[in-house]
C-alpha cells in the first residue's frame, strides 16, 4: 500500500502552513481527507507521532471548513438545498439549480457541515484544549496504550450523560401533557431504549448518548388512544432490534399492524447479527381507514441518505401526505413532528 504521508508536506509545520494558505473549501477538504488517510496509516504502522500530527491537522481543517462556510453564508455565496440531488419527490428528483453553490456541491455532507460548524463555534482556548486531548488519545491508540484510550472513552460517556441530563430536563418542561385534540394521522418516532449485552456495548452511537430514552413500559403507557380519532392511521418507526417492542407499542396504543416499508440508508450502522443499514416504518390502523388506491402505492423500499442521529428523511412526510393530504402538523415531544392537523 502506498504511504499516504507523501501527499502532504513531510513536516508538520509545513502542513500547518498549507492549511493556513488554503482559501477554498475544496482545498481544505482535500487536506482533511489526506490527514485522515495519514491517521489510518499511522495506526497501522503504530506511529504515535504521526497519528497525533494527522489528528491535529484534521481537526484544524475541520475548524477552518466551518470558518469558510460561515464566510460564504455571511456574503450570500452559500445556497440552500442540494443541487443535483434535489429534494426527493414522488415523481423523481428536482434538479432546479440554485443561484449559488450549496455545501453538497462543494463536497460537504450534513454530518461534516454540522461538525465543522461545531468546531468553528468553539472558543479558541476550548478548541486548543480539545486538539491537545485528541493528539494524546491518537498517540495512545496508535501505540497500543489501552489505559489512556479507555479513560478517554469514559470521559466522553460522562460528558454525554451530563448533556443528556440537561435535555431530559428540557423535555420534562416541554411535555406536560398530550394535546387536547384528536388526530386521524399519527407519525411517531419513539425514543427507544436498547439494552446492550454489557455496559461496554454503549458506544458513542448509542441513542442514549444523543437524546433521552424511555423504557418500553413508559412508551406503551402514553395515552395515545385519547388523541386518536375513531378512524386513524399510525406510522411508527422501529429499529431492527426493537421490532417486537414496536409491535407491542402499536397494540398498546390501540392500533393493529397492517404493513411496513423500509428506509435503506446510504451508510451502514451497527448490529450483532448484521450491520444494520435500514429502519422500518410500521403502519397500523384503527377503525375504518382505506388503503391507498391501486396504482398510488409507493414502493416498500425507499432509499435516502442519513442525517443527524435519529433524524428521519423528509421524503417520509411526503409519503404520508400523498396518502392522507394534510394542511399541517402539530408537534409533541423533544424533536420529531408527530401529529397531523386535528379532526
Amino acid at each position: 500500500m502506498a504511504d499516504p504521508r507523501v501527499k502532504l508536506p513531510e513536516k508538520y509545520s509545513e502542513a500547518r502552513k498549507a492549511l493556513a494558505a488554503a482559501i477554498r473549501i475544496d482545498e481544505v477538504k482535500h487536506i482533511r481527507n489526506v490527514a485522515e488517510a495519514m491517521r489510518v496509516y499511522a495506526y497501522q504502522a503504530r506511529d504515535g507521532q504521526l497519528a497525533g500530527d494527522a489528528v491535529e491537522i484534521k481537526k484544524r481543517a475541520t475548524r477552518k471548513l466551518g470558518d469558510l462556510m460561515e464566510q460564504q453564508r455571511q456574503t450570500g455565496k452559500l445556497a440552500k438545498g442540494v443541487r443535483g440531488h434535489g429534494r426527493p419527490t414522488l415523481g423523481g428528483v428536482s434538479k432546479t439549480p440554485p443561484k449559488e453553490e450549496t455545501l453538497a456541491d462543494q463536497g460537504i455532507d450534513k454530518n461534516l457541515a454540522k461538525l465543522a460548524r461545531s468546531e468553528f463555534k468553539k472558543p479558541e482556548a476550548k478548541f486548543e484544549t480539545d486538539v491537545a486531548k485528541a493528539r494524546r488519545i491518537a498517540n495512545a491508540a496508535a501505540e497500543g496504550n489501552t489505559q489512556i484510550v479507555k479513560a478517554a472513552k469514559a470521559e466522553r460517556h460522562a460528558e454525554k450523560r451530563a448533556s443528556r441530563a440537561v435535555r431530559e430536563l428540557a423535555l420534562a418542561l416541554k411535555i406536560t401533557a398530550l394535546p387536547q385534540k384528536r388526530y386521524a394521522v399519527i407519525y411517531a418516532d419513539p425514543e427507544w431504549r436498547f439494552e446492550t449485552y454489557s455496559p461496554e456495548g454503549k458506544l458513542d452511537t448509542s441513542a442514549e448518548n444523543h437524546y433521552p430514552t424511555s423504557s418500553l413500559d413508559d412508551i406503551k403507557a402514553r395515552d395515545v388512544p385519547s388523541i386518536s380519532a375513531p378512524d386513524a392511521v399510525l406510522f411508527l418507526w422501529a429499529t431492527v432490534p426493537m421490532l417486537p417492542q414496536a409491535l407491542e407499542v402499536m397494540a398498546a396504543w390501540g392500533f393493529g399492524y397492517v404493513s411496513h416499508c423500509a428506509w435503506v440508508k446510504d451508510r451502514t450502522g451497527t448490529g450483532y447479527w448484521f450491520l444494520n443499514k435500514h429502519e422500518l416504518l410500521l403502519v397500523g390502523t384503527r377503525g375504518h381507514i382505506p388503503a391507498p388506491a391501486q396504482g398510488d402505492q409507493w414502493a416498500s423500499v425507499i432509499e435516502a441518505p442519513r442525517g443527524r442521529h435519529s433524524e428521519k428523511p423528509e421524503i417520509f412526510y411526503e409519503l404520508i401526505e400523498s396518502y392522507f393530504p394534510r394542511t399541517g402538523w402539530d408537534s409533541w415531544g423533544l424533536e420529531a413532528p408527530m401529529l397531523d392537523a386535528a379532526q
